[in-house]
């Protein structure tokens, strides 16, 4: 436990202060032998008037320990109980200024009762020995723009529950979770929300645990155990992380200390109308301090690989319209953040849900940007959903929605996402946006994961889309596994799972990410055969991609190829295996004089219908 110094007082006033969890919140406090001997409280509420912490130790009586004011020109409140233990449950009475009487848990607490209660608890987070030293090493030495990043978007409770419909706990889901994602070839897992939050429905978006992993599903040492053995298969864990706005109920953050203390004073900046929450103002120190602390903690206690935040937008605009104008100081809080991880280690990632406009978003904060790693590719999720939505006969009229993507693809660095929010709320699932009949959907929903799969940009998909499931994702209760019975949805599987295996085995599909000559048309304006033809070349790997978006078959397609070889089939998506009607290529294509699409050199292939097609090119000798 870090002291409360003039220094330290400095840096978090200034918002400077990165380490805030080890000053603010509950501490063990312990003997030579490791034995507990009480706790220490600390929290900061500068406006209170007085300010108690109660529990069972003292029968929730708000008269049994008061908080001595340890410094009057901030507002820090401090005690230690003698006596007191791991797993104390307390909660915080704060008289305000005006009268009132605020019950508030720890905003700093490492641990919290588990929902509908809203007691913080008093946990140890020493005493985890981590295995995964290895790992961080090659994390830290390793490129992560140039690797494969292929993410699995996943809800904890809602993944895969026990035959009772209780929720897996983190350390129950690593013999579960780690060979599924192992086998399925994703390497990285993004968990939606898991600091405490009061509300199923809001799946984390709406906390008011920052410090505290959702009891949920555990303790904080069983996701420490997921994490490490998540490490030893080389697998990247990244935490979903809202620190734009804060949901309102009462034993929260919101207004706690009778003042909004860490939102806008402002009602018009204040008030979120369209989540009902209340934004956080980044120009006060203090707040900035605490979001700060919250990157930091969980890198250093977790060992997390990377934040998605959510909602930047909100960040970036008053409001998060532009028309409100810019904030500045959220901004610069992103800067901030972006710098602090970077010094932590520079491969740790930092993404942003963003659907704006707004510039340099992956450009690094010491060249002017705002420093995020990745910038989730809206665009180009909204254009490809569209166009496949579409009933094949007028695709050739939204040609230009599949196009359009490679106008900007390397303007940022890009995630190409297919996440939870399109799967929810009457959008429907990805098989069931597909037109046609059974057939036609499944095809149409292999061709576009092959689009993404093959498309300039880091992978990420919700789960459920690799088995293809129907219904809509629910909170309630677990994915449709039962499904993976039928053919169609296990050879989705099989499916998804070449896919994700072609991606991380072949550089040409991730190496070029930053780099515009990674990715040259063949042709793409053949919109009347709504046929797109392209092929991705890293150093001296060159793939050949060609995607048919309508139900006819093409026995001799002729497309130019950029170099004279033989062209090798790897991955067909009308294969039986993955529920196609078996039209592919089984003969190698060497490649003839004949000039086609501006190449000098050109094959015929056979394009089965609503296919994806990935050719290998293996140079002659000569």
């Amino acid at each position: 436990m870090t002291s409360v110094d003039s220094f330290n007082l400095y840096l978090f006033n200034q918002g400077k202060l990165h380490n805030a969890y080890d000053i603010f919140g509950a501490h063990l406090i312990k003997g030579d032998n490791g034995e507990s001997k009480g706790v220490v409280f600390r929290v900061y509420a500068p406006s209170a008037r007085i300010v108690s912490v109660i529990g069972d130790f003292n029968n929730w009586d708000s008269r049994s320990h008061v908080l001595n004011r340890v410094d009057n020109e901030n507002g820090i409140y401090e005690i230690y109980i003698e006596g007191l233990t791991e797993w104390t449950k307390y909660r915080y009475v704060i008289m305000t200024q005006n009268g009132d009487t605020l019950y508030k848990s720890d905003p700093y607490a490492f641990f919290s009762d588990n929902r509908p209660e809203t007691c913080s608890k008093v946990y140890d987070l020493e005493g985890y020995y981590w295995h995964d030293k290895e790992y961080l090493e090659r994390r830290k030495a390793s490129d992560q723009l140039h690797e494969p990043l292929n993410i699995y978007e996943m809800n904890v409770g809602s993944w895969m529950q026990k035959p009772n419909g209780e929720f897996n706990k983190y350390n129950e889901l690593v013999p579960l979770l780690i060979p599924y994602l192992k086998k399925m070839g994703f390497n990285a897992v993004e968990f939606m929300p898991l600091s405490e939050f009061p509300l199923d429905e809001s799946w984390g978006y709406q906390g008011t645990g920052y410090y505290s992993i959702t009891s949920r599903y555990g303790v904080p040492k069983d996701l420490m155990y997921l994490i490490d053995e998540l490490h030893k298969e080389n697998i990247k864990v990244v935490l979903d992380w809202v620190p734009g706005h804060i949901c309102k109920d009462p034993h929260g953050l919101y207004n706690f200390d009778g003042t909004h203390l860490y939102e806008f004073d402002d009602e018009y900046r204040r008030e979120n109308v369209t989540w009902g929450t209340a934004n956080l103002d980044m120009s006060k120190g203090t707040t900035k301090s605490f979001l700060l602390s919250i990157a930091m903690f969980y890198m250093e206690k977790f060992h997390v690989d990377g934040f998605r935040l959510d909602a930047v937008s909100n960040i970036y605009y008053y409001l998060g319209d532009s028309r409100n104008g810019t904030n500045n100081a959220g901004v610069e809080f992103l800067r901030d953040l972006s710098f602090i991880i970077k010094a932590y280690d520079r491969n740790v990632i930092l993404s942003a849900e963003d659907s704006t406009t707004f510039p340099n978003v992956t450009k690094p904060a010491e060249w002017g940007g705002v420093g995020f790693d990745y910038k989730w590719n809206m665009g180009w999720m909204n254009d490809s959903l569209r166009y496949f939505s579409k009933d094949p006969i007028y695709r050739k009229y939204h040609h230009n929605l599949m196009t359009f993507s490679l106008v900007y693809a390397f303007s940022e660095k890009f995630v190409l996402p297919l996440s939870h929010d399109e799967v929810v709320h009457g959008k429907h699932s990805l098989i069931d946006k597909m037109p046609g009949d059974l057939w036609q959907k499944f095809a149409n929903y292999r061709a576009l994961l092959g689009w993404m799969y093959t498309h300039p940009g880091k992978k990420l998909l919700f789960m459920g889309g690799e088995f293809a499931q129907f219904r809509e994702w629910r909170d309630k209760g677990e994915l449709d596994w039962f499904l993976l019975q039928y053919d169609n949805h296990k050879n989705s599987q099989n499916y998804v799972s070449a896919l994700s295996h072609m991606y991380l085995e072949h550089k040409a599909l991730y190496k070029g990410d930053d780099n515009p000559n990674s990715f040259r048309w063949i042709n793409a304006n053949d919109l009347n055969q709504s046929v797109l033809s392209y092929y991705r070349e890293v150093e001296d790997e060159v793939l050949v991609v060609l995607i048919n978006l309508t139900p006819n078959s093409y026995l001799g397609y002729r497309i130019g190829v950029p170099y004279k070889g033989t062209y090798k089939e790897i991955l067909n998506s009308d294969r039986l295996e993955f529920g196609g009607s078996n039209l592919y290529n089984g003969n190698d294509m060497p490649s003839g004089d004949e000039y086609a699409n501006g190449f000098n050199q050109s094959i015929m292939i056979t394009l089965a219908p609503l296919s994806l097609t990935v050719l290998k090119l293996e140079r002659n000798n000569e």
